[in-house]
């Protein structure tokens, strides 16, 4: 009865310790990729359980979006989710880390992005003025500036963003390290050593980390430079990303849903999980 005793509680033991599994960090797109604006949730209930889940167990989560701070911070609020990022990167470059009451912005790194950006974009400023005309003149597009960039665009339709994404991309081979940065019809101009990628790289080297810890989910054009094997390990696309984003999880060996948005990244990360046995 005593050898009986023990093995039942050893296996109950195993049953209850946490778990380690190799994803010690999963960095999520948000827009079209975890939140959809008009359903109900906006963020599906199947993959804030899953992150939740995961969190308890140590695993940390980043929302890797091009929203600022105040438009993440209201969206979350009114898809009225019970979990927290642990980290967030914004504008696609910026990052924060939860402190345990606010998100407290990575000193170094968010002040070196700063000045890179205001002497890129100092050398930029005087050609927006002819930028700005080109567009105007061709297509019904809102052209303006904002704190992040002195060029930001919002097409009338995805063809009319297309030519004037070219356009604009062909301007960039004439200023070295200027990127142009784009998401649906929205665009912006961006240095070209701070995209989703590098930030989420930075962070992984705070932490420790390596690609084969991570797990990257996106959805659009922004989203491809942490789509690679070079950020994680493993890559998931839900069933409403963009062709470009499909053709590059296809050569990297990603996984694609079937499922959109949310419940698309959940399909992928239980995937993800059962491949690893959790």
């Amino acid at each position: 009865m005593l050898w009986d005793a023990s093995e039942h509680l050893t296996q109950r033991t195993i049953r209850n310790k946490p778990l380690n599994p190799p994803i010690k960090l999963i960095s999520t797109d948000f827009d079209g990729t975890l939140f959809a604006e008009f359903e109900m949730p906006p963020i599906p209930k199947s993959i804030e359980t899953l992150i939740a889940d995961l969190q308890k167990r140590g695993v940390k989560w980043v929302i890797n979006t091009g929203r600022d701070m105040s438009s993440l911070m209201e969206a979350l609020a009114r898809a009225r989710v019970s979990i927290q990022p642990d980290y967030l990167v914004l504008v696609e470059r910026e990052i924060y880390e939860h402190d345990g009451n606010r998100y407290v912005g990575l000193a170094d790194w968010n002040a070196a992005c700063a000045r890179d950006h205001a002497e890129l974009f100092a050398r930029v400023r005087p050609d927006v003025p002819k930028l700005n005309d080109w567009v105007t003149a061709r297509f019904r597009a809102t052209v303006y500036e904002d704190a992040y960039s002195p060029f930001c665009l919002i097409a009338g339709t995805n063809g009319d963003a297309d030519v004037i994404h070219a356009h604009l991309d062909e301007y960039c081979r004439s200023v070295p390290n200027l990127i142009v940065v784009r998401n649906d019809v929205y665009a912006r101009f961006s240095h070209a050593s701070y995209d989703k990628g590098t930030a989420l790289r930075e962070l992984c080297g705070r932490l420790g980390l390596g690609a084969e810890n991570v797990l990257a989910a996106g959805d659009h054009l922004n989203d491809l430079p942490m789509l690679t094997r070079a950020c994680a390990r493993w890559l998931v696309a839900p069933a409403n990303a963009v062709e470009p984003v499909r053709s590059a999880l296809r050569r990297e060996g990603g996984y694609i849903s079937e499922l959109s948005r949310g419940e698309g990244v959940a399909d992928g990360l239980r995937r993800a999980l059962a491949q690893i046995g959790e």
